[in-house]
């Protein structure tokens, strides 16, 4: 009778298998990163994250391109769309142009874009709430600096990089309202997102006129501002991926934002035939933005500071503390 049972179970947790693996759909998943290269430490490398444990999971692979300059993004979708590749996630807003055009040329294939939106059924439009989270970093930044004084290198002055500095003053300004902002962008085309020298340059300036924290929100050129925090033993403050290993012990913290989760969710929710276009806003509530704390910047973080800015991460998603989006009205009021 045992040996029936034991049989039957066996059997059932078999066929249970079976049934689960014949819901899931086989995919053939692909990136495109922005430019700046998959292994920017940042934003394409959390995607690259992302894209990295779905393959595993699915044992499959993932078919990637790395664009050298904006104008290869519509011929890489193209191309990626005419192989079958599918759903193909488009790293940037700066993939939105073309890939409107292209979307509608495939409209079988679906499409997830990170950081813009693309208002067509096989698009999926994964955008977040950057200012939600650079208020927490913003939170630690104030609490952490003796002079007063804190400094923001951004990339390319746009909107976006604009809502991350926007929501840092916030909360700089809610622990000290009488605390400088000193504020400079690297560039005002893609180039700035890839000038380390640039940014070290700016963040140098920002301590020579008493900047003690420097929150870097410039991709691959923000490696410079953080390098030169380390030079100066001031802090740095990362941000997308979580960089706090890069220098320990000068890296305050790191703002993170889940492109890794935008990525994989894409994924996984094509396997499962889940899969819905339309737009995906991700803030503090869903998981999509946070702050890293860690072994390498754990001694920098105080008891107090800890319980700041979790009880304002708690406040922020009841709405209690409501952050401006400096891209309601392209303004910070």
């Amino acid at each position: 009778m045992n040996r029936l049972v034991t049989s039957l179970a066996a059997l059932i947790a078999v066929g249970a298998l079976a049934i689960a693996a014949a819901a899931q759909t086989t995919v053939k998943p692909a990136v495109i990163y922005s430019t700046g290269g998959k292994f920017d430490k940042s934003f394409n490398e959390g995607v690259s994250m992302g894209a990295e444990k779905f393959a595993k999971e699915a044992k499959t692979s993932v078919a990637e391109f790395e664009p050298s300059n904006e104008t290869q993004f519509e011929q890489a979708q193209r191309r990626f769309a005419q192989r079958g590749l599918d759903p193909i996630v488009a790293v940037g807003f700066a993939q939105a142009v073309p890939l409107e055009k292209v979307a509608r040329e495939f409209p079988r294939t679906r499409f997830t874009i990170i950081d813009s939106v693309v208002d067509l059924p096989n698009v999926q439009s994964v955008v977040f709430r950057e200012h939600e989270g650079s208020f927490l970093v913003g939170v630690l930044a104030a609490m952490a600096s003796k002079s007063g004084k804190i400094g923001v290198v951004g990339g390319m002055d746009i909107p976006l990089v604009r809502k991350f500095v926007c929501g840092f003053e916030q909360g700089v300004k809610y622990v000290n309202p009488n605390a400088e902002l000193i504020v400079n962008m690297t560039g005002t085309t893609p180039a700035a997102w890839n000038d380390p020298g640039r940014a070290a340059e700016l963040a140098k300036g920002q301590f020579d006129r008493g900047v003690d924290v420097v929150y870097a929100a410039a991709g691959t050129s923000g490696l410079g501002a953080l390098q030169a925090a380390r030079d100066r033993g001031k802090l740095g403050i990362g941000v997308d991926s979580n960089q706090n290993y890069l220098h320990p012990g000068t890296m305050l913290t790191s703002m993170l934002k889940r492109v890794d989760l935008a990525a994989y969710d894409s994924f996984k929710a094509a396997q499962d035939d889940t899969w819905k276009g339309g737009v995906q806003v991700l803030g503090l509530k869903e998981g999509g933005v946070d702050w890293a704390l860690d072994k390498d910047n754990e001694a920098l973080i105080t008891p107090e500071m800890k319980a700041k800015v979790e009880a304002a991460k708690a406040d922020i998603i009841s709405g209690r503390i409501a952050v401006h989006d400096y891209m309601s009205n392209n303004s910070c009021k």
